[in-house]
């Protein structure tokens, strides 16, 4: 099989990425204005308790199931029994988190309705074989089906959300249009995978595995949800999840940008781990480095500068503590950035994954004992500075873990020029908000003035990068014509 294009791919999988925050960025100020503060809080909350469960149900699916469909990409054989034994062991996982689950909201006195819709959740991790596609490389069907779900979930908001009594009509449509999503691949199916051969099904012969690649999934998730059930918990104050929740929206949204190829390159680089070419796998990472610094740097360093302007046209009255709980939280996007570029790009295809548990494991003890000191006293705010802290350990440790195969010195080498640029923009950014009202126009000539200038000082410096791939497209072009 000819290998895929991976900026192809990487461009299918940022419009996946986009589709599923553009949605939110599109309804954000609506729904802001309509559910308040306290009615997204709530949802927030109740998600992140019906999360642990979907996690459970997953049990790491996603990340095994793409690592072990990448090594077996030319043989249909291996691949029909790989994919059965994962399919059949996620279907018995999420059978079980979803009794549990009804244990659960039996006994809940407050929210039980918001509880009982979002089951849908746990039942969709066992129709999700978006892992599948992803370790074939092949992203543009999961675009395709995404862009029919994304349309009708507009649709569906805009259409029957329309007061603060809509909070479990708006549940249901974030969770429904998730189901037909994952739905939408099924028919594709038989393309890539044979019929199951039930002689031939061990769902829990790797269980080893598949639990030393979900440990480290466990402890991601306490500083990626459990801030918010924390949150819900310390402060008793759905607001303060309200706040926190639009911030990380936003936040996700620039990780998108930056983190997309990461799931491009994880069949790549398992593929060539498995013939062995550790040459190639380096040069793949330098590259990955210096592309997701490229975007990350002015991603946070753009937030920073632009959301005094933004925040109050775009979330409306009474989100104004979002200016500050986004301006903590921008930082995470570099440290993120890097991190996925270590762990996940570069760990986990090259078997390594309990290295990458040490490192989550060390920041999810970090967030949690920070969210404990700080989220009772300055509530969402103590989160985002929980998170920071985090993430930079999860960072730290894993650049410390491969220091011998790659170099920490060469990536920050590599980021200068885009340091610079970026903190040139954040001042000339901080300048012109001065003088421009708080309205969707000036946030468009900030963002387009802060990206001129990122842009013009970078070719200034002569980033080779950027150069490289002006050229690449330059050429590409004057090709077409």
């Amino acid at each position: 099989m000819p290998p895929k294009s991976i900026k192809k791919n990487y461009i299918y999988n940022l419009l996946q990425q986009i589709l599923a925050f553009a949605t939110p960025l599109i309804t954000i100020p609506y729904v802001s204005r309509v559910l308040g503060a306290e009615g997204i809080g709530i949802y927030s909350y109740t998600n992140s308790i019906a999360f642990y469960f979907t996690l459970f149900a997953a049990l790491g699916t996603s990340t095994y199931g793409q690592r072990e469909i990448s090594y077996v990409q030319d043989d249909k054989e291996k691949r029909t029994q790989v994919f059965w034994n994962t399919e059949v062991r996620c279907i018995i996982t999420t059978l079980i988190c979803l009794i549990v689950y009804g244990i659960f909201v039996f006994f809940q006195k407050q929210n039980q309705f918001i509880y009982f819709i979002l089951s849908i959740s746990i039942i969709e991790v066992a129709l999700n074989i978006t892992w599948l596609f992803m370790g074939m490389e092949e992203f543009g069907k999961i675009v395709k089906c995404n862009i029919l779900v994304r349309i009708l979930n507009l649709i569906f908001i805009f259409t029957f959300v329309k007061n603060k009594t809509d909070l479990p009509v708006y549940v249901f449509g974030q969770t429904i249009t998730m189901t037909i999503g994952f739905l939408c691949l099924w028919p594709y199916l038989p393309k890539f995978v044979g019929k199951p051969k039930f002689k031939d099904l061990h769902p829990f012969k790797d269980f080893k595995v598949v639990i030393s690649m979900f440990i480290p999934t466990i402890a991601i998730s306490i500083y990626t949800v459990l801030d918010k059930t924390m949150i819900g918990v310390l402060t008793n104050n759905a607001a303060e999840n309200g706040f926190y929740e639009q911030s990380m929206k936003i936040t996700k949204i620039a990780l998108t940008f930056v983190t997309a190829l990461g799931v491009v390159m994880i069949p790549r680089i398992g593929t060539l781990f498995a013939k062995n070419e550790q040459k190639q796998i380096q040069q793949y990472m330098y590259q990955s480095y210096r592309f997701v610094c490229f975007l990350g740097i002015p991603f946070c360093l753009g937030i920073i500068g632009t959301s005094s302007n933004f925040v109050p046209w775009f979330f409306g009255a009474g989100f104004d503590k979002v200016i500050p709980v986004l301006n903590t939280l921008s930082f995470v996007i570099v440290v993120i950035a890097i991190s996925n570029v270590t762990g996940i790009q570069y760990l986990v295809p090259t078997k390594r994954q309990n290295l990458l548990t040490l490192s989550v494991l060390v920041g999810a003890v970090i967030n949690f004992i920070c969210n404990l000191i700080a989220i009772p006293s300055y509530g969402a705010i103590g989160a985002a500075f929980a998170s920071i802290g985090a993430e930079t350990a999860v960072t730290i440790t894993q650049l410390v873990i491969v220091r011998k195969e790659i170099s920490f010195w060469k990536i920050l080498k590599n980021s200068v020029k885009y340091i610079i640029a970026g903190l040139v923009m954040l001042a000339s950014l901080c300048f012109l908000k001065q003088h421009l009202t708080n309205t969707i126009i000036s946030t468009t000539i900030l963002i387009s003035s802060g990206a001129i200038i990122y842009i013009g000082l970078l070719f200034i410096l002569q980033d080779d990068f950027l150069l490289e791939n002006a050229n690449k497209l330059k050429r590409k072009l004057l090709k077409k014509r």
